[in-house]
């Protein structure tokens, strides 16, 4: 690294110049001496020159304009005027200039011209003289400099690397990469950094030659922080006037460590030496030392790290710093109601004054003073404490003569009082169930705000005697593990008194009287509303009783319950009652009593919530019936008693699905959680467990639920019933009516399509087709005739009754002639005897003829056979042969008035056409036609 140039001195010979001027006004004094160095830890150049003695003689005010260059500047770098008035001592004057640039890392030059200050003409330049850099050695490799550095934070820095002859410098950069101006000439690189941050513990810079050999690299380190702070918090103490502590606080952080982190350093201006400590720093930086017989200090602490140094003084008399040592090894002497510590000091000599610090059972802290010193200890009396009460005391003290500060605190101890005789009486309570012959009686007991135990409560007494009579007291002892036990006593008044008992004495006795037994009367319950903070109760004062209790159960579905319960005074009528036990959806029982000589009276009963929650179940629906336009629901099952979590207030029937806008009277339109649309129906009675939903439409299917609600609300799940109402009645009438009476006759016409179309439809017969002419026949030309005689009618028709009345031949045949009304049609039917063969013979009285005419026939038989002919009978009495009643739709003659005296050859031969008459089957001869 060529430290032979850490200093330099160049000794040139300067040819001087004499010249006289007949004024001094134009007087020149040139530089006579020139000579430059340079410091290179400081980075300086240091120039020292002279002008000669005879301008030191004429103790001239002098100018002189100094020029810096380096070597690759064609112009200079800095120019400074620099004024001084010589003197006649002759010494050489001087001039410090601080480089931004490594003065390794170029050569640099000076020169100097002069002039008197009264003058206008300056002397020539000196030549320049040139400190050289290391650019013009031959290096073995590239080198950067500065080579190690400290930079503080937010200050310029310039690198610079140097590359060997006949190198050219490739890279020159910074890790971790910052802001940079990078300039070089091929030798020499440069690297301007400004406001440098510290951003990781250090800086590297690296530089590369253009070639990749080993010596082609180079890398140098540098550190960024901070100068020290000033320390703050100096000051200085002794305990015992010859050891004196001196503490401070460190300051900031300065980002530099080991060798370059802060060194303190401690010394005395009085006694004019360094203090002979060793200073440790923690959370506090401090340093101890013997200062003898010395009482007044002058003591100054120096911090200092490579960029900068901070200092800080304390002058202090020694008498005035006292910091006692603290008290150590305390005991204690106490009563029921005192406490007398004791405590040892290691201040011997010094006049103390002590502080003691008594922590109370509530919390409280009271301090009490004290400068009793005795040569060995010291001693405080604390008094008007409670008795078996545990107290915490600790002590710590300061010089008596200029107060300086408080020693530390000795170590805490906790102390306890001695017992004493409980003080106040116990809170005592009953509870009365009747039974059969008396009564039970179970007493609770707690402590009364007023009641102290004053030591340790081992058992707890019970007696009771009777009021009347004044009967000999019974009583019983329970453990301090107790809070109630249960009695039996028979109906009359009983007084019962509690006592609690430590190691010292009982307690006063607390009195209550049990009334005899009687008959109650039922008080009606009272509903309350809870809040936020407990539960409401208030009741009506009576000027009678000096006192009120409530009661109540914290856990009313347990047995045991709980039971609690609250005084009053005689002036309260209401109260808040709170529990860490309560909590929503719970109903809460409570009791009101007035009370009066030890005598309690139940006066109200109320019952709430903390808060009303829903209710846990929905109500069961027991029972529907149904009518066309209606349902009526019934719940009858649904309790709303007790174990509800909250009061019931009524219900809400849901029905759906709803008309438009939820026209069902009665009813609003409302929104369930799962936005399914219903009509709601509420009821404001909660015993009221029966409702009909009316205006519904018939045979048509709903859904409908029942939900409780209370001052919780109701349960956000709804679960619906689903029901069909019937078809109304005329509805069912027209519908038998329209569609079954209908569909029966046409399933009944399907059924008896023969016999239907037969009767409605008949087929008229073709005489071709018919079974008549299946009979012997007899030709008549070429159509076939039946015989009279081959076909007996069973019946003959008369349509008019005064004709058949003139039919005297064939009414004489008839075994029974028959009138009858066949649809309104008058007609008269002639039964022939189908038991006797009738001959019709000529007789010589007048005969008639009988034709049968039918309009439905057209064609005509000739009858040539005998008119007279009687037909063959039908037996009647045969059972397969059935009577077909023929009815003619017109008419046939018997016996034509007009031909009454014709003969029956005549009339037979006049009229012997025979027409066939046939609209249903006839039977003939026990055959169909």
């Amino acid at each position: 690294m060529m430290n032979h140039f850490m200093v330099l001195a160049v000794l040139l010979p300067l040819r001087i110049c004499y010249t006289t001027y007949s004024q001094q006004e134009s007087i020149v004094f040139p530089v006579t001496y020139l000579n430059i160095s340079k410091d290179l830890a400081l980075q300086q150049l240091l120039v020292e020159w002279d002008v000669g003695k005879s301008a030191h003689d004429a103790e001239l005010a002098m100018s002189f304009e100094i020029q810096v260059r380096r070597t690759d500047e064609t112009t200079a770098v800095w120019t400074e005027f620099h004024n001084v008035t010589l003197d006649k001592s002759g010494k050489p004057l001087h001039w410090i200039w601080d480089s931004d640039l490594p003065l390794e890392c170029m050569s640099h030059s000076v020169r100097i011209r002069s002039k008197a200050e009264a003058s206008k003409m300056w002397s020539q330049w000196s030549l320049w003289e040139t400190v050289p850099g290391l650019d013009t050695s031959n290096n073995s490799g590239p080198q950067i400099f500065p080579n190690e550095k400290i930079v503080e934070e937010g200050s310029d820095i310039t690198f610079c690397c140097i590359g060997r002859k006949g190198q050219i410098i490739k890279e020159f950069f910074l890790v971790p990469d910052v802001h940079i101006f990078n300039h070089t000439n091929g030798h020499v690189g440069v690297l301007i950094v400004k406001n440098v941050a510290h951003q990781a513990p250090d800086i590297t810079a690296y530089c590369r030659e253009s070639c990749n050999e080993g010596q082609c690299y180079d890398s140098a380190v540098f550190f960024v922080g901070k100068p020290p702070d000033t320390p703050n918090d100096f000051s200085c103490q002794t305990q015992d006037m010859r050891i004196v502590t001196c503490t401070w606080s460190q300051g900031g952080e300065t980002y530099l460590y080991g060798r370059h982190s802060p060194k303190y350093t401690l010394s005395e201006k009085f006694s004019q030496k360094t203090v002979p400590c060793t200073v440790s720093c923690s959370e506090q930086c401090s340093c101890s030392w013997d200062i003898g017989q010395q009482r007044i200090c002058n003591v100054t602490v120096t911090v200092e790290n490579p960029l900068g140094k901070k200092t800080a003084t304390d002058v202090f008399d020694v008498t005035h710093r006292i910091y006692p040592a603290a008290p150590f090894q305390l005991w204690e002497e106490c009563t029921d109601t005192e406490i007398t510590l004791y405590w040892k000091h290691r201040n011997k000599g010094i006049e103390l004054f002590c502080q003691t610090e008594v922590l109370q059972p509530d919390g409280k802290v009271e301090l009490h003073n004290g400068s009793d010193t005795h040569l060995h200890y010291a001693s405080i009396t604390l008094g008007g404490l409670q008795p078996y009460t545990e107290y915490t005391a600790r002590v710590h003290c300061g010089a008596a003569k200029h107060f300086w500060r408080w020693s530390e605190w000795s170590e805490a101890r906790t102390i306890r009082t001695k017992e004493a005789t409980p003080s106040g009486k116990l809170d005592i309570w009953r509870e009365i169930t009747p039974v059969l012959g008396g009564q039970n009686v179970t007493l609770f007991w707690k402590q009364a705000p007023s009641f102290r135990a004053n030591g340790r409560i081992i058992s707890y007494e019970v007696t009771w005697e009777k009021v009347e009579n004044g009967s000999k007291p019974e009583s019983i002892s329970f453990s301090s593990v107790y809070n109630s036990t249960r009695i039996s006593i028979d109906n009359h008044s009983y007084r019962i008194s509690i006592m609690a008992k430590n190691n010292v004495n009982y307690s006063l006795p607390s009195v209550l009287i049990i009334p005899r037994a009687t008959g109650t009367e039922e008080l009606q319950e009272e509903q309350v509303n809870g809040t936020d903070d407990g539960i409401f109760i208030s009741w009506e004062p009576r000027h009678i009783y000096d006192g009120y209790i409530i009661d109540w159960c914290n856990f009313p579905m347990l047995q045991p319950c709980d039971l609690q319960w609250k005084r009053f005074g005689p002036n309260t009528s209401s109260a808040l009652i709170n529990s860490a036990a309560f909590v929503p959806g719970v109903r809460y029982d409570f009791h009101i009593y007035g009370s009066v000589a030890n005598r309690a009276s139940l006066l109200e009963r109320k019952t709430g919530y903390l808060r009303e929650l829903p209710p846990l179940l929905d109500p069961t629906v027991d029972k529907v019936e149904l009518t066309f336009n209606a349902v009526t629901l019934s719940w009858d099952s649904y309790h709303t008693n007790k174990s509800q979590s909250g009061f019931v207030r009524g219900y809400h029937v849901y029905v759906s699905p709803i008309p438009e806008d939820c026209s069902l009277k009665g009813s609003t339109k409302h929104v369930l959680p799962d936005d399914s649309v219903v009509c709601k129906y509420t009821i404001e009675n909660p015993e009221e467990k029966r409702y009909t939903v009316k205006h519904l439409l018939s045979n048509t299917e709903y859904k409908l639920a029942v939900k409780a609600y209370t001052g919780g609300g109701e349960t956000p799940s709804v679960e619906f019933i689903r029901i069909s109402t019937p078809f109304k009645s005329n509805m069912l009438y027209v519908l038998v009516l329209l569609v079954i009476v209908p569909s029966l006759v046409a399933a009944i016409c399907r059924w008896k399509m023969k016999w239907v179309k037969e009767c409605c439809c008949p087929v008229i017969p073709s005489p071709n087709k018919s079974k008549v002419l299946s009979f012997k026949e007899f030709k008549i030309g070429s159509e076939n005739v039946l015989k009279i005689s081959d076909c007996i009618p069973d019946m003959l028709a008369v349509d008019n009754k005064a004709k058949a009345q003139k039919l005297h031949p064939w009414s004489q045949l008839s075994s029974m002639p028959i009138e009858d009304k066949i649809d309104g049609h008058n007609s008269s039917w002639i039964y022939l005897n189908g038991n006797e063969e009738k001959d019709f013979t000529p007789t010589p009285t007048p005969q008639t003829h009988i034709w049968f005419e039918n309009f439905a026939y057209s064609s005509h038989l000739e009858v040539k056979s005998d008119p007279y002919r009687i037909p063959d009978t039908l037996e009647a009495s045969k059972p397969e042969l059935s009577v077909v009643l023929y009815e003619p739709r017109y008419y046939f003659d018997i016996f034509n008035e007009d031909d009454a005296a014709s003969t029956p050859r005549e009339t037979a031969g006049g009229k012997t056409s025979l027409r066939y008459i046939s609209q249903t089957d006839v039977h003939c001869l026990g055959r169909r036609l």
